[in-house]
């Protein structure tokens, strides 16, 4: 029996699974839509791994997690590791590419630039509560133009006058949008437009006063966007390295620090037929009105966090 370990990178968008073997290779992957419900998605996640698991012979001997839903699906799982996204996304890169100095990042609402010494991160940033410039921004006006955003990259690399659009904002850039096409701008320069746009917007917020040294590398969904590449490249004048796994770095990083853990939990993928609800509370004993969420499974307490101090704990 191969021992193995699962890594999940759990967003508000997107889920991504991973399991790897002793020599950190992904024997199996998936990537998903969290629509709006991290429990279902992990659930639907365990389904699709375990498929391609069957006939393997291997055992998990341990979960990591990592992503806004981390502790809830942590939880869930019984993970030996529990991490930041900042550190997820370092370990699995570095675990492809050891001479990574910046790690660009896009997804579908969120945004981190990592940067990188002697494999080592000394500093990072995340985009703020704007989600513009991101995943989502471009689905929308992709939505808007009547063009599938998984075409803007291949249609972008068709344009010769990319179209000026403000992406400071996701109400400007639709204004925008509207007003360009109004005009009669071709579509292709629009779109190009759109993801030069995104690259600019991200290097004045989340890449603002930071020293982008190359190897660069562009991860995150929107790093499958052939034009928001291109831009990038032309904005920073370096080569940028895309990676058919880059998606899925964080759930590979995690997987990865799980293994140096070296403790070993019991997993099955039955897990995904056991009944989990959440239930959100307000403690009202001291001033901070703390909001817990406990975690039950078959209606049995597994977990609760939010507290801030002990009197709001919860116990099983």
């Amino acid at each position: 029996m191969n021992e193995c370990y699962l890594g999940i990178d759990i967003g508000s968008i997107s889920t991504k699974g991973v399991v790897i073997d002793k020599k950190q290779n992904i024997i199996a992957q998936d990537y998903l839509w969290t629509n709006g419900n991290p429990i279902d998605a992990v659930k639907r996640l365990l389904s699709s791994l375990e498929k391609s698991c069957q006939k393997k012979n291997i055992q998990i001997v341990g979960v990591g997690t990592t992503g806004s839903a981390r502790r809830l699906i942590g939880s869930m799982l019984n993970a030996v590791l529990i991490k930041n996204e900042i550190t997820a996304h370092a370990v699995g890169t570095l675990s492809r590419h050891p001479d990574v100095r910046t790690i660009l990042e896009i997804g579908g609402q969120d945004s981190k630039i990592i940067l990188i010494d002697r494999g080592i991160v000394t500093d990072y940033a995340m985009n703020t509560l704007c989600a513009a410039g991101t995943g989502a921004f471009l689905s929308s006006q992709a939505e808007r133009l009547h063009i599938p955003v998984e075409q803007f990259g291949d249609i972008a690399l068709t344009s010769k006058n990319p179209t000026k659009i403000a992406a400071r904002c996701t109400v400007f850039a639709e204004s925008d949008l509207v007003h360009k096409a109004q005009m009669g701008y071709a579509k292709e320069d629009i779109i190009a437009g759109l993801c030069k746009s995104v690259a600019l917007n991200y290097l004045n917020n989340v890449g603002k006063s930071k020293k982008i040294l190359s190897p660069i590398i562009f991860q995150g969904g929107v790093s499958k966007n052939k034009g928001v590449k291109k831009a990038f490249e032309e904005i920073l004048e370096e080569n940028i390295i895309t990676d058919k796994e880059g998606h899925l770095m964080g759930a590979l990083g995690v997987a990865i620090l799980a293994q140096r853990t070296n403790l070993k939990k019991p997993f099955t993928f039955s897990i995904k037929n056991y009944n989990f609800k959440t239930i959100g509370s307000e403690c009202n004993h001291c001033p901070n009105h703390c909001e817990i969420i406990s975690i039950l499974r078959n209606n049995e307490l597994i977990d609760s966090y939010g507290n801030r101090c002990e009197v709001g704990a919860i116990k099983k």
